[in-house]
């Protein structure tokens, strides 16, 4: 889940002291026109339901030494959940394919993790259908307004030390995360 005070804007500065061992990756945002609530929903729903995306980083973090996760650390972890940055241009997903969307990630503008929208469950759109039949399963379906994270479409990086990093995402714009030092 992400809650309200992990949510920051493009090139919003996040303190490196609120993390223990983050990392970055790469990812689309869904931000949902209206809701999901009804079982078997298909990638088609989904579309149907998504007002636009957004490029967006998650800073994912763990609370447990050195990653060493099982699947109970990661759901009682909250899934690693650190923070996400959301760029600020939307962009409408018609007749754009997101398993084809190409994606670099850049800390201090040299290339440090590639990818491509396959690589979220074959495109991020399968991967937030898969999430909303998921959640009308638990009794808490997606609704309108909600801000769905795809899924990482490349590999995450560590973030050793303060410092930009830059998301490009072919036909879906750029969106950068600044992380400061405290008192920068």
């Amino acid at each position: 889940m992400l809650l309200d005070d992990m949510v920051f804007a493009h090139a919003q500065p996040l303190p490196r002291s609120r993390f223990l061992q983050p990392r970055a990756e790469g990812e689309i945002a869904f931000v949902l026109g209206r809701g999901i609530d009804f079982p078997g929903a298909t990638v088609a729903d989904v579309l149907r339901a998504t007002e636009f995306v957004l490029p967006a980083i998650e800073i994912v973090d763990s609370r447990i030494a050195n990653w060493d996760l099982t699947i109970t650390d990661t759901v009682a972890d909250n899934a690693s959940s650190g923070a996400v940055v959301l760029g600020t241009t939307p962009f409408p997903l018609l007749g754009k394919d997101l398993s084809q969307v190409g994606m670099t990630l850049e800390r201090e503008g040299e290339p440090v993790s590639f990818g491509a929208g396959h690589a979220c469950l074959g495109s991020p759109v399968v991967a937030v259908a898969w999430l909303a039949r998921e959640l009308v399963r638990r009794e808490q379906p997606l609704r309108a307004g909600d801000v769905v994270m795809s899924g990482a479409i490349g590999p995450m990086v560590p973030i050793d030390e303060p410092g930009r990093f830059r998301l490009k995402l072919d036909g879906l714009g750029e969106v950068e995360a600044v992380i400061e030092e405290e008192g920068e």
